[in-house]
């Protein structure tokens, strides 16, 4: 495959939020769905530790329903994990051994929700900064138009999300003409390289940091800021996230 800027003919393009993906032609596209805070991060922990696969569902309900076929179940709503569920969206929640060679059904207040929005896609792949290089190089691989889609919060623009769409976008822009990327990908580029010192410290005065402090978890979004600890990339196939196995 030519990696040469001047004749890729692939097509790279940011989406800040589901209210807008349907601006975008994706039936030809790989989807990226991004929600560091930190539906994606805690899914790409799980298949590091040996999750053998994730139903992604929008319902609070259709998650408890997996229960009786021996799923285990997560739940989280405006950050918190709800009473009765076996999992909600921290990523050492997927750390526990309990997790390893299990199917777990999984909805959350965001992530989840953009999973959904994206149905139509080609392919829809998991990103966060956890997986950023492996994932880079997965889609770098597959030779196709590329829409990186952030959750944001409850369809608005949030900062975490577009900061990862902007160091993928950063890795992936020498393999696309520059008329074949919209001009989200050039802004979210530019704050990651703003971001990129200190992304912890940049993201202090985010409005999601700031619902997440009542939670006190702090550890959780150092973490899902580290690059490269889970490398893996969970692609969807039939409707549940598998982790991908070259």
């Amino acid at each position: 495959m030519s990696t040469n800027k001047a004749t890729s003919s692939r097509a790279l393009e940011v989406c800040f939020s589901p209210a807008l993906i349907h601006l975008h032609d994706i039936s030809d596209a790989i989807v990226v769905v991004i929600d560091v805070l930190r539906a994606t991060s805690s899914i790409c922990v799980a298949f590091a530790n040996g999750v053998r696969s994730i139903v992604p569902v929008a319902s609070i309900e259709e998650s408890y329903s997996y229960k009786s076929k021996g799923f285990l179940v997560g739940a989280e709503r405006d950050g918190e994990m709800l009473a009765g569920y076996d999992l909600g969206n921290s990523p050492f929640s997927y750390l526990d051994p309990i997790v390893k060679g299990r199917d777990i059904a999984l909805t959350t207040t965001n992530g989840t929700q953009a999973i959904a929005a994206a149905k139509d896609a080609y392919q829809i792949v998991i990103g966060s900064f956890l997986n950023l290089d492996s994932l880079c190089e997965w889609l770098i691989a597959q030779d196709k138009n590329v829409l990186l889609l952030c959750s944001g919060w409850k369809n608005s623009f949030n900062l975490e999300d577009t900061i990862l769409a902007g160091a993928v976008a950063e890795q992936l822009e020498p393999h696309f003409t520059l008329n074949r990327m919209c001009d989200a990908v050039i802004g979210a580029i530019h704050l990651y390289s703003i971001a990129k010192p200190d992304l912890n410290g940049f993201l202090e005065r985010s409005s999601h940091r700031k619902r997440l402090e009542r939670l006190q978890i702090d550890k959780d979004v150092e973490y899902c800021l580290t690059p490269n600890l889970a490398p893996v990339v969970p692609v969807m196939v039939d409707g549940v996230l598998v982790k991908f196995v070259a």
